[in-house]
């Protein structure tokens, strides 16, 4: 499962997904910045600070 939490981006923001695929947390995750933080035009620097701040959780589990 990959997991990414909003406030790893955005100090303060508790809002979290995950997924088995990575490209639908990075939607989500965009979906999640345009709604909530009104970022409108996303820069592939944001998609890909996204990547780098997903963590696989079942990995962790372990």
């Amino acid at each position: 499962m990959k997991t990414f939490e909003c406030g790893t981006l955005v100090p303060g923001c508790d809002w979290k997904t995950s997924n088995e695929n990575e490209a639908d947390v990075v939607q989500h995750a965009v979906q999640h910045l345009k709604a909530v933080h009104e970022e409108h035009h996303i820069r592939p620097s944001i998609v890909e600070a996204i990547k780098q701040r997903i963590k696989d959780t079942d990995s962790e589990a372990s």
